[in-house]
Parts: structure tokens; C-alpha cells; sequence
């Protein structure tokens, strides 16, 4: 990677509430279990991959911390950065990943990643399904649904897997998600509309195969590394195949991690071309930018169906620790500060800084 010139660059973010405050951080770090996390927070980052982003950046650039907060407009519109390197989930409302860049917009300060709308849909998963659908890409049949009037005249065949509207990180979705009667599908709903109070999608369970997707680039520079199967066999037994909140955080820990994937996996060249298609189409539909990761998997014809589109993708910087977008990059032959600076390097060519 070429890099011309030296960059004053924000890294922008949030840090699990459960742990001390960033400038605490760069006290030794003493990591909990990733089982003891409720799932409030699932999408916010730890500490300690907020500092291994500052540190890949540190390397090439001038590096200025602002937390995705309140106070995060004045301080981007008195530091002035040249770029901003954005991870913020940030907390309040359906858009709240476009809160930060929409600020940025607003300063005309160049960013990292997609855009506010494109954020704001993929966060949304029914109106993502809904994009996918009118442009002929494969993804599973679904219903919107905030009440329980809306499983009137319900027409999906089970079983069904029930999922909060706009949550990532396996947040909301549980081994108890998958169900496979309407009297079960009713109760799940009712008890996580007051759990979540948000609306929730129900679709129709793919039995196939499952991948997750990582994307670099933009227009004819987009690249799709190499792709990550999940291995639900190395689940414990009274766990379902679905990647769960406790399939991702309770029993595959750093302390206890599971051979959950295979990086690169191990699929045919027919299949591989047919999981690569249907990305690309998706990334170029939905409009992102940079960087994205994507999932994937299977009808029960074997073909590739889209099931979530992640434009801020989690990073998190320890190989034991299977995070699938820095396993996707060390198959490719980055490590993890190359893949970082690649991603601000994609960004800075996208607004002509370099």
C-alpha cells in the first residue's frame, strides 16, 4: 500500500459501558469473559479495540480520539481532522450508526465507510430485505412485525427465526429464536417486543450452509476477500445452528474459543463465484462504501441468500478472539494494521485526499 502523505485523523467510537473509561485504557487491561456482557451493549467496542485501531493508524498518522457522544459535533468542528476513521455504533434510535457521519456531512469532513442512508437501511433489517428484494437478490421470506396483530393471516412456513428490526452483534437473537409453531412465534414475540421495544422481523429459516463475507473497496476496485464459513457442528449439542448471541459471545470465548470457523472455506468454484455475485450485487445495491461485511446462507436448493449486511463491521484485533472481517484479512495477507490503514487508505482515495 502506498502511503503519500501523513493524516490528521479522528478515530471515532464507543467503548463498552462495563468497562473504565478510555483514558483509564491505557492502564494495563484486564478483559472480562465475554459471557458475563447482557447484550445491550453487544455492538460497542472494547477497549482494547479501540486502542488496536488507534495503534494501526498511530503508525502512518496523527491520531485524535473522539468518543461517539454529545459532545462529539464541537469537538469534530474544533479539531477539524482531515479524515475521520469511523467505528461509532453510537446509542439512541433506529439511525443511530448515521448520527456520527451525519455530523461529519454537516462539517464536510471526509469519513471512513457508507454513508448515512446506506448505515441507517442495513441497520434496518426489514427495509434492507425489502432494497434486496426489489433488486432481484436472494434473501429469505419475511414479515414486519410490531404487534401481534401482525401474525394475522400468517403465511410463512416454519420454522421461522425472529430477529429485533435494527440490532447487531448477535444482539436479540437467541437459541429461542427459532421457532417452529405460531403458539411458540407468539409468545417469543410478545416477550421480545417488551424486552426490545422495537419491532422485529420474522423469516423464514434457511437449513443451508452459513458464510460471512468481507468487502474492501469501491466501484470496479471492490474486492471480496476470502470468505468465512461458520461451522455449527462445533456448537454444543443444546445449541441450534444459528450464529447466536450465545454461539458468538457465551461459549466461544478467548479463554475457551470454539473452531466455529474456516477462513478460507471450503467450497466449490461454482458455489464461491455464486457467493461472490450475490455480494458484490448487494454492496453495489445498498450503496456501501469501503468497507462492509456480508451474510450469507443457504436455501435448501444450496443457493446463496443474503441475511445481513454489516457496513461497520466488528474488527476485533486477537485472531483467538474470531472476529471474521481481520480473519477474512490475514487470509488475504494483511494483518491487522494494514487491514485498518487499508480501509482509511480506500476512503482517503475515495474523497481525493491522496
Amino acid at each position: 500500500m502506498v502511503r503519500n502523505k501523513k493524516l490528521k485523523v479522528a478515530l471515532t467510537y464507543n467503548v463498552k459501558p462495563e468497562e473504565s473509561s478510555f483514558e483509564s485504557a491505557q492502564l494495563p487491561l484486564k478483559l472480562k469473559n465475554s459471557s458475563s456482557y447482557n447484550d445491550t451493549y453487544a455492538e460497542w467496542d472494547t477497549i482494547e479495540t479501540v486502542n488496536a485501531i488507534k495503534d494501526a493508524l498511530e503508525h502512518y498518522h496523527d491520531v485524535i480520539m473522539i468518543e461517539a457522544n454529545e459532545n462529539a459535533f464541537e469537538k469534530f468542528k474544533a479539531v477539524r481532522p482531515e479524515i475521520v476513521f469511523n467505528v461509532a455504533e453510537c446509542e439512541n434510535g433506529i439511525s443511530r450508526e448515521a448520527q456520527i457521519p451525519a455530523m461529519l456531512d454537516m462539517l464536510k469532513i471526509p469519513y471512513t465507510g457508507s454513508d448515512p442512508l446506506t448505515l441507517t437501511t442495513c441497520l434496518d433489517k426489514s427495509r434492507t430485505k425489502e432494497v434486496l428484494t426489489y433488486h432481484s437478490v436472494a434473501t429469505s421470506k419475511f414479515i414486519y412485525a410490531e404487534s401481534l396483530d401482525d401474525l394475522r393471516d400468517f403465511r410463512l412456513s416454519f420454522p421461522v427465526i425472529i430477529k429485533p428490526i435494527s440490532e447487531g452483534s448477535g444482539k436479540g437473537i437467541f437459541n429461542s429464536s427459532l421457532v417452529s409453531n405460531l403458539k411458540d412465534l407468539s409468545e417469543r414475540l410478545t416477550e421480545n417486543l417488551s424486552n426490545y421495544n422495537q419491532p422485529f422481523i420474522i423469516e423464514e429459516y434457511l437449513p443451508g450452509r452459513e458464510f460471512t463475507v468481507a468487502v474492501m473497496g469501491n466501484n470496479s476496485d471492490t474486492e471480496v476477500l476470502p470468505i468465512v464459513e461458520i461451522n455449527f457442528n462445533e456448537l454444543p449439542g443444546d445449541l441450534l445452528p444459528i450464529y447466536s448471541f450465545e454461539a458468538k459471545w457465551v461459549v466461544d470465548t478467548r479463554d475457551n474459543p470454539l473452531n466455529i470457523f474456516t477462513c478460507p472455506a471450503k467450497v466449490d468454484k461454482v458455489l464461491e463465484e455464486k457467493i461472490k455475485d450475490v455480494v458484490l450485487r448487494t454492496y453495489k445495491v445498498l450503496r456501501c462504501k469501503d468497507w462492509s461485511r456480508i451474510d450469507i446462507r443457504l436455501d435448501a436448493q444450496g443457493e446463496p441468500n443474503i441475511i445481513e449486511v454489516n457496513p461497520l463491521p466488528g474488527i476485533l484485533p486477537k485472531p483467538e478472539d474470531n472476529s471474521c472481517f481481520p480473519k477474512a484479512a490475514r487470509a488475504k495477507g494483511l494483518n491487522y494494521e494494514e487491514m485498518i490503514n487499508k480501509v482509511l487508505l480506500i476512503a482517503a482515495k475515495r474523497y481525493n485526499l491522496l
